[in-house]
């Protein structure tokens, strides 16, 4: 799929306006600035952004019904999926709160460039997930951060009762589950991904310790 592809696929899927394109595109040369210092993202993923990281943040978005509240992304990273969330947020869901969580100082420092830059009304919290005072967030977010376990861990930590949590996995996500299942009780639902054939998006509720 090229970027040209997942632009209008995302459009398609979160029907959003040009302006919101916009702000993508601002944020994708400021993405493909910062990179060579500080490792955003992968190197060869910078000629994939749209695919690799717009739309597969965005897919998320496209899974809650009328987000509101708090959306904590943890290990936010480069911004994938909180700060494209946040994006969208702007224009398609005004009352939604984005929380980042960065333990990494300057990806921090990048983070808050993005938001100042975009104007975006989204907090970044420097430090540890498992050390920052619990969020209550509705939604919880992590990409590419930790085995399905921990992140239930944190899910449970920062989500508010009643909250759901958003985890991307690839090829492995069955075994994660049947890992995990030894130590939680959860709701899930899983939803092929639009980016990758071999990966899904678990969407989790009802979170308790076994």
């Amino acid at each position: 799929m090229t970027d040209q592809d997942s632009e209008a696929r995302l459009l398609a899927l979160c029907d959003v306006s040009r302006e919101t394109i916009g702000r993508l595109r601002t944020y994708e040369g400021l993405l493909k600035k910062w990179n060579p210092a500080i490792n955003l993202v992968s190197r060869r993923t910078l000629d994939e952004v749209w695919t690799r990281h717009f739309l597969d943040s965005a897919q998320l978005f496209a899974q809650v019904d009328d987000p509101k509240g708090v959306w904590a992304d943890l290990g936010a990273g480069g911004g994938f999926p909180g700060l494209v969330i946040a994006i969208l947020a702007l224009e398609k869901a005004p009352a939604l709160r984005v929380v980042l969580v960065e333990s990494d100082q300057r990806k921090s420092t990048f983070l808050r460039t993005v938001a100042r830059e975009l104007s975006l009304p989204d907090t970044v919290l420097t430090g540890r997930i498992e050390d920052i005072a619990p969020i209550g967030a509705h939604i919880v977010s992590a990409r590419a951060l930790a085995p399905l376990p921990l992140l239930l861990d944190y899910g449970q930590r920062h989500l508010a009762p009643g909250g759901i949590a958003l985890f991307p996995k690839g090829e492995t996500w069955k075994d994660e589950l049947h890992e995990a299942a030894q130590q939680w009780k959860y709701e899930v639902e899983t939803v092929p991904s639009l980016t990758e054939p071999s990966a899904i998006l678990l969407k989790l509720k009802g979170i308790t310790r076994v």
